[in-house]
């Protein structure tokens, strides 16, 4: 890889003159032309290290980037784990995978994503993109704009990231290259039918014809990564009174399991590029992604305050400090032994064409066109088993538990075998999940029966979400003393995405009044035993239970008969956003200091609508009327990036912008639970509605950066930032006016004179500041001394703060925000032999996790810190003629264990979620022609 030190006026026409989405292969080009240019040849992690900080020192935005030597060889396994090694960013894991990216303190849905420039689909119920479904290996680089420019189509608050394909004809040479790697979790089998140990594997092919201008790129990966979680999860914490009178916290009721998941993807990407005549290039891009993630998990459900036992008053011990319970004994209490299956799919099309055409020297146009599409399906079967059906019914346990004073969670003590078959059978041991239609299926009457038939219960939902884009634009070289360049142009997206809820009750085929008894689990279905020992529970009866449904054990009953809430959670919502934006390029001098940048400014406006229901429940059943919402607005975004060239090493850079962030798509919905009242409310409204609020507008914010970068070494820089944003109109609980015209009333089907109503739900709102300051540094060891060429670290901190109310004035903390984020990388890389260990550092903050029905519930997440280790050796690089073109590498993901750690409420004691998914190690290797 090619590294240099560019003089001034490099830096002057770079800045001003390059397309942003592409400065790093334009800097390619303006290199072969410079003959007076110092190349030095660095390749490897090294060689990826000098492309990041190129895009960095070159790009007129405050970015930050990472780069691939090599098509398929980006620095981690998941993008996402390398794009939180950034200054200023981190990421949320997923099921032990890093996949949501939160950048300066503000989470996933604040942040725009991009591929090659074009906004992104999701598979997740929002926007914020799950990289875990993107693979590292067909990608070229990563670049994260910090502060926004007019000519970037995309808007987020906290940034734009950009994801970016390789250009075929900007390579210059044929590459065929395949990659391997072997994955082994740290854990043996949790599960008797789960993965330890998986694989992927990649093929790429560049190449140039027509005596090069037509360049093709193709990659094909394939993967199969097993994760495996040891889980302790709490129902709750409730009120508790002693013998003493006092009134303390206690465990109500915890749901531990393991779980063993693997996680299927084929890619397929496809470039090419023509490049006819000098003045004309198109380039056609593809990308197919094939994407499941099926889950077992298996574990005890053990009620304790909430159960039917009775707690023993003498056994209680209470942490001072807290009142909390940390150890009790509950007599009499009956379990709920769970085997669950879950398979998440989806698939992700996309495809692009792109043309710039040279009119003539001065004048040049873009024409950029997208279309992608996700589709989304989930299928996630809980299975009931125990003693006995119903409460009070099969044989009792007397249960004991005790915290430690950890973050672990409890410990338990029991006296039932649970890996015993002749004890433990299918069916419902506890009743829950009511359903009146359920009851009806089976001619049972009245409530003595209510809940005795559900025997597990499976949740589907559904999403597609569809974009198409085009873009025009143009631009203008001018000869002054100030301005380089003019650029204008619009964009247009039409988004349409939808949500499909529904859940259905299981019950045993052969259940009835007269036969309420339990099922003995079929010989063909019995799998042994999966260990709860890590919370004291021992063994427990592992059985198939997709392959039970699949049989036809159970019979299926959709609960969005009786219960309304699937109806308030489907919907769709539609976006068309047309934008309009201006952009000088500046070239100018102050004094003696060059300066470079741009200021332009963005008009967007965005015509929305929802379609949706309104629910209610009449007679035991769910009545709805469709509804449909539409809303319009428009936002005037202007943003200035300057850049001051103190000498050849030292740069100062200030950007200003006014930026949005658009409401998440699942709070802007027009499904909601409605009802009409005969007599007004204090508002004078006749309907009370919750539920999504399709008229919500986008957050706001006015955001400054300034910045000092000092490229003091061809392989390092340091830099120190300051960023503050004025939020306003950011979205909070509260309630509004909504129009019900043209709605039913679900009772009588009929549509009310009156159509004013009163809503409650999320609500545009409040104002504040956030602040922080990063410092990053890429320092190689060279400097000090040439014996130690090849040594090198890169570190970075960043700080946030921030100070925001809500519309009644009360403080908000906002989700995402961890006000320290730390990066450490050490490295080692010469003749061919390369190792490098790194952490990334995050304190507490809030994140978004998956709740009941798979609705997105915000819990508070406990700091982390996580370490990676990888050495490799390139056979190459090493003078092994014998094996030129091959490169080994052995990696270990997470080498401290870290846990995944939430907690309820204030209590440190009170633990929500303690998620342990052990070490990961992967052995991997690298073969170009």
């Amino acid at each position: 890889m090619s590294m240099f030190k560019p003089s001034i006026l490099t830096l002057a026409l770079t800045a001003a003159g390059l397309n942003s989405f592409v400065a790093y292969a334009a800097e390619e080009d303006q290199k072969a032309k410079n003959d007076n240019v110092e190349v030095i040849e660095v390749k490897g992690f090294r060689g990826s290290v000098v492309e990041s900080i190129n895009t960095k020192r070159f790009t007129p935005e405050v970015v930050e980037s990472i780069s691939a030597e090599d098509i398929g060889k980006l620095p981690d396994s998941s993008i996402a784990e390398s794009i939180a090694r950034l200054p200023g960013l981190t990421a949320q894991r997923l099921d032990g995978r890093a996949s949501r990216v939160s950048v300066r303190g503000f989470s996933e849905n604040e942040s725009a994503t991009t591929f090659n420039g074009r906004e992104q689909v999701s598979i997740g119920d929002n926007r914020g993109v799950e990289f875990d479904l993107y693979p590292s290996e067909i990608m070229s680089g990563v670049t994260v704009y910090k502060t926004p420019s007019a000519g970037i189509d995309a808007e987020g608050i906290a940034g734009v990231i950009d994801m970016q394909t390789v250009k075929p004809l900007s390579k210059g040479e044929q590459v065929i290259m395949f990659n391997g790697q072997y994955e082994q979790t740290g854990f043996d089998k949790l599960n008797p039918d789960g993965d330890d140990s998986g694989f992927r594997g990649t093929f790429s092919y560049i190449d140039q014809f027509a005596d090069d201008t037509i360049g093709v790129a193709f990659a094909y990966n394939t993967m199969s990564s097993p994760n495996q979680e040891k889980r302790w999860n709490a129902w709750g914490y409730p009120e508790f009174t002693g013998d003493d009178g006092n009134t303390y916290s206690i465990l109500g009721g915890a749901k531990p399991f393991v779980r063993s998941s693997t996680l299927e993807r084929d890619s397929a990407m496809l470039v090419i590029e023509a490049a006819p005549n000098d003045r004309l290039n198109m380039t056609f891009d593809a990308l197919y992604v094939d994407f499941s993630d099926e889950k077992i998990l298996r574990g005890i459900e053990v009620p304790f305050a909430w159960g039917q036992g009775s707690i023993d008053p003498s056994s209680a011990v209470v942490d001072a400090d807290s009142g909390f319970i940390t150890s009790a004994v509950t007599e009499g209490q009956r379990v709920v032994v769970r085997n669950d299956y879950e398979e998440r799919n989806a698939e992700l099309t996309q495809f692009g064409f792109n043309a710039k055409y040279d009119i003539s020297d001065d004048w040049s146009v873009e024409f950029d066109v997208s279309r992608s599409e996700v589709e989304r399906q989930i299928w996630s079967i809980e299975s009931y088993s125990g003693t006995g059906r119903g409460d009070a019914n099969g044989v009792a346990d007397t249960i004991g538990y005790e915290f430690d004073g950890g973050n672990t969670g409890a410990q338990f003590s029991h006296n039932l075998d649970y890996s015993d078959y002749d004890l433990i059978q299918l069916g419902g041991p506890l009743s829950w999940g009511a359903s009146a239609a359920l009851n009806d299926k089976y001619g049972l009457t009245g409530t003595e029966y209510q809940n005795t038939a559900q025997d597990g219960f499976i949740n589907a939902p559904e999403i597609n979400d569809e974009l198409s884009t085009l873009k025009l634009a143009a631009s203008k070289v001018l000869d002054n003393a100030y301005i380089s360049r003019v650029s204008f142009g619009m964009s247009y997206r039409d988004r349409e995405k939808s949500k499909v809820s529904e859940g259905y009750f299981m019950t045993l085929k052969d259940f009835s009044l007269s036969n309420p008894g339990m099922l003995s689990i079929p010989e063909q279905y019995r799998l042994g035993t999966a260990s709860l020992d890590f919370i004291g529970m021992g063994n427990m009866v592992a059985y198939d239970t997709n392959g039970l449904v699949n049989d036809g054990y159970y019979n299926l009953l959709q609960e969005s008969l009786t219960d309304s809430k699937h109806k308030t959670q489907s919907w769709t919502v539609q976006e068309e956003v047309t934008a309009f934006f201006a952009q000088a390029d500046i070239n100018a001098e102050i004094g003696s200091i060059p300066v470079t940048g741009n200021v332009g400014v963005r008009y967007v406006k965005t015509e929305q609508s929802s379609q949706g229901f309104a629910a209610n429940t009449v007679d035991g059943l769910v009545v709805v009327s469709p509804t449909d919402v539409s809303h319009d607005y428009s936002h005037f975004l202007p943003s200035i990036n300057l850049s001051f060239a103190i000498d050849e090493e030292q740069t100062v850079r200030f950007g200003a912008a006014k930026t949005i962030s658009r409401a998440r798509l699942d709070e802007m919905n027009a499904s909601v639970n409605a009802s009409y009242n005969q007599q007004p409310d204090n508002n004078g409204n006749y309907w009370s509605v919750s539920g999504g609020n399709p008229e919500l507008e986008p957050k706001e914010a006015t955001g400054f950066d300034l910045s000092y970068e000092n490229y003091f070494h061809e392989e390092g820089y340091f830099a120190a930032a300051v960023f503050y944003k004025d939020i306003t109109q950011w979205i909070f609980d509260g309630s509004y006016e909504i129009d019900m015209s043209g709605v039913a009333d679900p009772s009588t089907g009929e549509i009310p004179a009156t159509s004013t109503g009163t809503g409650s739900g999320k609500v545009n709102g409040g104002s504040g500041d956030l602040w922080g300051y990063e410092l990053s540094l890429t320092l190689p060891f060279t400097m000090f001394s040439e014996s130690l060429d090849g040594f090198g670290l890169i570190a970075s901190h960043t700080a946030v703060e921030q100070d925001i109310t809500d519309q009644n004035g009360n403080d908000y903390e906002l989700p995402g925000l961890s006000d320290q984020i730390d990066s450490l990388t050490v490295y080692f890389e010469r003749n061919g032999f390369q190792a490098r260990t790194s952490m990334r550092k995050r304190s507490d903050f809030k994140g978004d996790v998956y709740g009941l029905g798979f609705a997105t519930t915000q819990v508070d997440i406990k700091g982390e810190t996580i370490w990676d280790a990888q050495i490799g050796y390139d056979f190459s690089e090493g003078g092994v003629e014998s094996l030129d073109g091959l490169s080994v590498t052995f990696q270990v993901q997470n080498i401290t264990e870290e846990p995944f750690t939430s907690l309820q409420g204030d209590n440190s004691l009170q633990v929500r979620d303690y998620q342990d998914y052990g070490r990961t190690f992967l052995l991997g290797f690298s073969y170009k022609l």
